[in-house]
């Protein structure tokens, strides 16, 4: 673990510019070579960076606690089935009603709730989540297939080209992954990035400053469930076929773990927690029954061992470990 450590902070001191160049390089060439079992793997490995994306707004930035987020990804890719299926719309352009619908919901479900804080909001998400997933399940309107889902999607197509090699929805997610990196950043660093993370900070002291916290939360839920709405239509358009699996709680319960465990308020660390949750449980599948035990037990002694994640925003490492500069008290100066 001492030696994970070094390695993370020694990629840290590296300026952001020269390994985000690199990363794309090597995510561009990486799948030339490859078959195309690893570049479904590594399909898969973008997408769930995309939806570890969202929900970092969400619990990252924001600091609120999601555990629901899977109906979302859900939900944008029946958008996108049931408007390809009954409307014939081409798949690239339900794209857009997939992140409205996504986002429509996590307004509508978010907007009571927003009171709530902690434990209690982390519950009434889980609560949503599973409600999805049982009207999924159960066929409401008789339009969702139920637990057979739905099949027979097209899939995406530009100028006539239909994309149906894993390599090319893999650079086709991979361009909005960029998109979305790109948009995050820009986020972190804008006014409303600094007001999630007062609010995440310090919720009452936020308050009193002036911040409307009720509109700032609804944001970041909104904006979290519209990317994830978007991720969902991507993988209805690469798959051809989705059931309300999609919506369960152990997907929602995997993209905290990314966020989470790779490093709260951290893009790349979003980007560590995929490789840990979703990459390598994929490519050690050789390992059987022994795979998800090990997982577990590294799981486990990284949370003992470095609580705030592998790749952490250096607030909240300073925040977790109690690092953060306290004022001098007024007697301790007096008796400078």
């Amino acid at each position: 673990m001492a030696i994970l450590q070094d390695t993370v902070t020694r990629f840290r001191k590296v300026n952001p510019l020269w390994w985000q160049v690199g990363l794309l390089a090597l995510a561009i060439l990486m799948p030339l070579p490859l078959g195309d079992y690893y570049r479904s793997v590594m399909w898969r490995t973008v997408l769930y960076v995309m939806l570890g994306l969202s929900l970092h707004i969400i619990v990252g930035y924001a600091g609120l606690f999601q555990l629901g987020h899977a109906a979302f990804y859900g939900l944008g890719a029946y958008t996108c089935a049931l408007l390809n299926l009954h409307f014939d719309v081409p798949i690239l352009l339900t794209l857009p009603f997939s992140v409205l619908v996504a986002a429509l919901f996590g307004y509508l479900i978010t907007r009571p709730i927003l009171h709530l804080r902690g434990d209690y909001l982390c519950i009434v998400t889980i609560a949503f989540g599973e409600v999805v997933r049982l009207a999924l399940v159960n066929n409401i309107f008789g339009i969702t297939g139920g637990a057979n889902g739905l099949s027979g999607i097209d899939r995406p197509a530009l100028f006539g080209f239909v994309l149906r090699k894993p390599i090319y929805h893999y650079y086709l997610t991979l361009f909005f992954l960029i998109i979305t990196i790109f948009a995050v950043q820009r986020l972190e660093h804008s006014r409303l990035g600094r007001a999630w993370m007062y609010v995440r900070e310090d919720e009452v002291a936020a308050e009193a400053m002036g911040i409307d916290t009720i509109q700032v939360k609804l944001l970041a839920f909104v904006l979290g469930s519209g990317w994830a709405g978007l991720a969902g239509a991507l993988y209805a358009g690469r798959i051809t076929v989705i059931s309300p699996d999609q919506a369960k709680f152990m997907e929602s319960v995997i993209l905290f773990c990314v966020v989470v465990l790779g490093g709260a308020g951290s893009i790349p660390g979003v980007f560590v927690g995929t490789l840990g949750m979703v990459t390598l449980p994929e490519v050690s599948r050789f390992l059987k029954a022994w795979r998800d035990a090990w997982l577990g037990v590294a799981m486990v002694t990284m949370m003992i061992a470095r609580p705030e994640g592998l790749w952490p925003s250096r607030r909240v490492q300073m925040e977790i470990r109690g690092d953060l500069e306290k004022p001098t008290p007024p007697h301790a100066i007096e008796n400078q």
